[in-house]
């Protein structure tokens, strides 16, 4: 497949290679700063990011730029028509928007906070873990995450995705609070927490704590290597599932869908 990287810093270098490792092209890269990006983009120009996709022939794209940009870059890549990947995390609250924008031009987007399998199998992990924990009231819950000191958002698209998860599988969970507390929290009330250090490319925690006792589930990322693999991979299903029928144009799709 010919792939369109759009964001062409770390990550980007590392979907590229990535990519060029699974036996795919890569047909251009695209980033407002970035010194050997293939285009340069003045920041928040949607429109030419999708002419810089269009003219280069690409079969795919995968967006992994800026919360600021993300939108633009979305709504300007949809009418192509292309399978789009994004990583872009930050716009969570926007995702029916970019839901009926697609259904409205036909476009296909697959967003994910977090393209590492061994992330969606923690997913998984987590909500058993969350069902189990349930019926015991003594044990309360709470979601922590570290990332490195250049991540332009906080908490991490991953921390939200978690939260959202342990909200879905524990009904005495109704509130997440990502600010710090200026009071004693409120039952209902699942925190989540973030740090900012270093070079630390992903650490998320799952607390289960009791008077007795406390259980601690934990993902540590070596690198972001696996986030770059697992969004060529995605993107390379997501186009596999809309040639075959199993997927339709038109819509938001997440990692659910693909594994």
């Amino acid at each position: 497949m010919k792939i369109a990287i759009i964001g062409y810093g770390k990550m980007g270098h590392m979907i590229k290679s990535a990519a060029e490792k699974l036996g795919h092209e890569v047909a251009v890269t695209a980033d407002v700063s970035s010194p050997d990006a293939d285009v340069k983009i003045a920041p928040g120009d949607g429109e030419a990011v999708a002419r810089a996709v269009k003219s280069s022939g690409a079969e795919g794209v995968i967006e992994f730029s800026h919360p600021s940009a993300v939108m633009g870059n979305i709504m300007a890549l949809l009418p192509l028509g292309l399978p789009l990947v994004v990583g872009t995390t930050g716009w969570s609250d926007r995702e029916k928007e970019v839901a009926d924008f697609a259904a409205s031009c036909g476009g296909t987007v697959m967003h994910s906070s977090n393209f590492s399998i061994g992330v969606n199998m923690f997913y998984k992990i987590v909500e058993e873990a969350v069902k189990l924990m349930e019926p015991y009231s003594e044990y309360d819950t709470a979601v922590w995450e570290m990332h490195h000191n250049q991540k332009a958002d906080s908490p991490s698209g991953t921390a939200l995705e978690i939260a959202r998860r342990i909200m879905a599988c524990n009904p005495a969970k109704t509130e997440m609070v990502t600010d710090a507390f200026h009071e004693k929290p409120m039952p209902n009330q699942l925190h989540v927490s973030s740090t900012r250090c270093g070079s630390v490319p992903g650490t998320h925690t799952v607390f289960f704590d009791s008077p007795a006792d406390t259980i601690e589930i934990t993902h540590r990322a070596r690198s972001r290597e696996g986030f770059a693999f697992g969004a060529v991979r995605a993107l390379d299903r997501l186009s596999a599932a809309l040639k075959t029928g199993r997927l339709q144009k038109g819509s938001l799709y997440g990692m659910d869908d693909l594994f």
